[in-house]
């Protein structure tokens, strides 16, 4: 659903000095999110119960310039969380954060979502302010993450963009239950 171009957005680094084993860093981002984000561009809250995110827990976000929103956990499992838009969110989509290791053995935090603008008026502000944010927030939560589970950025951090055509994501891969 939604207007505007499907995107496919990519942020990845690998973690210098990472001590942590994939799962492992996953279960510090499940249990610290809400401390991740930059909190001058977006803040997470917990809906209700304590900080850690599980299988169908709800977060409010306050995103500068946009307003309020909320988002559901709609997959996790022990390398990664996937959060679904709800209706009222600036956009239509999913994002899922993860961790692997790459062919050299290093800790990779990655996160991707696929979204598209969920109104009009939406898409109109994401072209005149909200891609830069959206990179911004997303970027800024990778170096804390590798800030918190190591000694930061290892070389770059990277950010690629793709639109997606229709017909080029298989149906399966697009299941509002699983990662993106």
């Amino acid at each position: 659903m939604g207007v505007g171009p499907f995107i496919q957005r990519d942020y990845w680094a690998a973690i210098a000095g990472c001590p942590c084993t994939p799962s492992q860093l996953m279960e510090l981002v499940r249990t610290r999110f809400l401390e991740l984000p930059p909190p001058s561009i977006v803040v997470f809250e917990r809906c209700d119960g304590d900080g850690e995110l599980d299988l169908g827990d709800e977060l409010d976000i306050r995103i500068r310039l946009a307003g309020n929103a909320r988002v559901r956990v709609v997959h996790r499992d022990a390398c990664s969380i996937t959060l679904a838009t709800l209706v009222g969110h600036p956009e239509a989509g999913r994002i899922t954060f993860g961790a692997y290791r790459n062919d050299e053995g290093q800790v990779l935090f990655h996160i991707r979502s696929r979204t598209r603008a969920s109104t009009r008026a939406n898409y109109l502000g994401f072209l005149f302010g909200g891609d830069p944010m959206q990179t911004s927030t997303w970027t800024d939560f990778v170096a804390n993450v590798a800030l918190t589970c190591g000694r930061g950025v290892e070389g770059a951090l990277r950010a690629y963009t793709t639109i997606i055509e229709p017909g080029q994501v298989e149906p399966a891969d697009e299941t509002m239950d699983g990662p993106t």
